[in-house]
């Protein structure tokens, strides 16, 4: 494994398909999170998103290059934890929400660059998760649409591995009349991930309040590591 400083390191797709570095090198050091990587293929990017790594991307030098996360904890979501606030509940029983599954990204795309200025999911980064699409493989990648009389209103783009979800990024509409159709997005995705036989939802970092209170919980990067192994194995779903 090259090292670039002392605070962060390459990792080649070798790395991260070798079980015997993954074990012994990467997952055991605690002082370690971010790595780099200018590869953006689509084999490395899923071979990273099965070994646990959440990807972001990051410029530097006026280059961009890819920074793989094996994060220190994560936030889950059980689906029998989903907590369902009162005024959420009261609007999925008022109003009819359309939640649509899809693997054309652009829409959802340019819904959180026009409300995230600085996203790092750059048109690089989405042609990457457009090329993991050609692969045979497990890993699959969706934008999931919440809609009210056919108008985009929230959405995130995230990926399926086995029997797994996990958000990478999302949006939802600020306009007064729109206030909680995030949350409304989320609830029901977790529970369109139940019906279907999902085991946990990935919503990755722990230090956003709004994960806690759908009722994630935080797992060490170990525990969790445990439990990403077993499920992402499962045959996928679909």
């Amino acid at each position: 494994m090259q090292v670039t400083q002392p605070s962060i390191d390459y990792i080649s797709y070798e790395d991260v398909t070798s079980n015997s570095t993954l074990e012994t090198v990467v997952y055991p050091n605690m002082f370690k999170n971010y790595y780099w990587s200018d590869d953006f293929s689509a084999k490395n990017y899923v071979a990273l998103a099965k070994a646990g790594f959440i990807s972001v991307t990051e410029e530097y030098r006026g280059q961009e290059f890819l920074i793989p996360e094996i994060q220190y904890k994560y936030a889950l979501l059980d689906f029998e934890d989903l907590h369902i606030s009162k005024k959420v509940q009261k609007m999925l029983n008022q109003k009819t929400f359309t939640l649509e599954f899809s693997n054309e990204l652009d829409e959802v795309f340019e819904a959180i660059n026009a409300l995230h200025k600085s996203s790092w999911l750059t048109p690089k980064y989405l042609n990457m998760l457009k090329e993991t699409q050609e692969l045979e493989s497990s890993f699959k990648v969706q934008s999931i649409e919440l809609r009210e009389d056919g108008k985009l209103v929230a959405g995130e783009i995230g990926y399926v591995i086995g029997k797994t979800y996990t958000s990478l990024s999302g949006f939802s509409n600020r306009e007064k009349r729109y206030r909680n159709y995030g949350t409304v997005q989320l609830v029901l995705l977790a529970k369109y991930l139940e019906e279907n036989g999902f085991d946990f939802w990935n919503l990755g970092h722990p230090y956003m309040d709004y994960k806690l209170a759908l009722g994630a919980k935080i797992y060490e990067r170990e525990d969790f590591l445990k439990r990403w192994k077993a499920s992402t194995v499962k045959e996928n779903i679909k």
